[in-house]
């Protein structure tokens, strides 16, 4: 039994109804536990905002180097990609001409993995003699292909030809497409780094907010200036961030608009309306590019309409009557 003390009486006349010294006790000591609990975090949690940041950033850096290891152990695998780099560290190939070239290729086509580079120079190695081998086969072997007998090395010669120039023409091919799409999107991008600007956002904060905005809807201009805003941040003369813009882009527009920047941030100039104008020559520019395309239809579709077209017409029209000649003749 429960020894009740006369004090206890006491306590319990001023309790409310239904609760008893038991609760009171228990209510105490949850009490207790959560004062405990929130001394500690206060005591751990930093004080003010920098180590807040700070924090943030370090366990930032945490979760991005354990995803960059987990990425690269899951790519162990690919024992291929070790081949390829194998051989071409020790042709010395990364260090040659081509590589540098191709580095620059690579960032226009907007290819940023690690082993594009090993990639793209252990095909330019190999497609030519893959090319002209498959081609001899084709031609003493296989007979896919027919070719005439005096003239078997005409084919393996162009396979070799076209195994030297298929990997620079397909990186050119895909800038060339990634430079119209940049071309596209950049009225767009000017129209929100105006408002960022408007709205008293600094240059850098801008760039990471257009980027944001547009990579749902054009990729490539957010990847582009996503990267210049890190570099902005990192490279010890932001100059050196604007030319890496204009030789990653190779675009007049992307040019048009790294001079702005760099003469807003020369001699002071309004941020906000140089770029509204930007965006507003930009337009117009697309416009008069597509009534352009628009003039110049019919001219190109006079050919398809010749060799396509008139034949078919010439038939239905005088086939008809040169049948009926053709009888004619024949009765007599």
């Amino acid at each position: 039994m429960i020894n009740v003390q006369p004090g206890d009486v006491e306590l319990a006349r001023w309790l409310p109804a239904g609760i008893g010294l038991d609760d009171l006790i228990a209510g105490l000591a949850s009490l207790a536990v959560l004062a405990t609990c929130i001394a500690m975090w206060q005591a751990v949690r930093p004080r003010n905002a920098f180590e807040r940041r700070l924090a943030e950033i370090t366990r930032r850096k945490e979760s991005l180097r354990r995803q960059a290891l987990a990425l690269r152990n899951r790519r162990q695998w690919r024992r291929p990609v070790g081949l390829m780099r194998q051989a071409v560290t020790r042709l010395d190939l990364l260090r040659s001409k081509h590589a540098a070239e191709a580095r620059l290729m690579l960032a226009r086509a907007g290819i940023r993995s690690p082993d594009a580079m090993v990639g793209y120079l252990f095909a330019r190695l190999c497609l030519p003699s893959l090319f002209g081998f498959a081609m001899l086969v084709n031609d003493y072997a296989l007979h896919l292909l027919p070719s005439p007998a005096e003239f078997r090395f005409v084919p393996a010669l162009a396979a070799v030809a076209l195994g030297v120039y298929a990997p620079k023409l397909y990186l050119t091919n895909a800038a060339g497409k990634r430079a119209k799409q940049l071309q596209l999107a950049l009225p767009d991008g000017l129209d929100l780094m105006v408002i960022c600007a408007e709205a008293g956002l600094s240059l850098d904060a801008t760039l990471i907010r257009v980027s944001r905005e547009l990579a749902a809807s054009w990729p490539e201009l957010a990847e582009e200036f996503a990267i210049t805003a890190a570099e902005l941040t990192f490279l010890p003369d932001r100059r050196l961030a604007f030319d890496n813009l204009n030789n990653r882009t190779d675009s007049d527009a992307i040019r048009a608009v790294v001079n702005t920047l760099q003469q807003t941030a020369k001699f002071g100039t309004p941020l906000a309306q140089s770029l509204r104008i930007l965006s507003i020559e930009s337009r117009t520019a697309r416009m008069t590019r597509a009534e352009e395309k628009a003039a110049r239809l019919p001219a190109m579709l006079t050919v398809p309409m010749i060799v396509f077209i008139l034949p078919t017409l010439f038939i239905v029209l005088l086939g008809p009557a040169a049948i009926g000649i053709m009888d004619m003749f024949s009765r007599h």
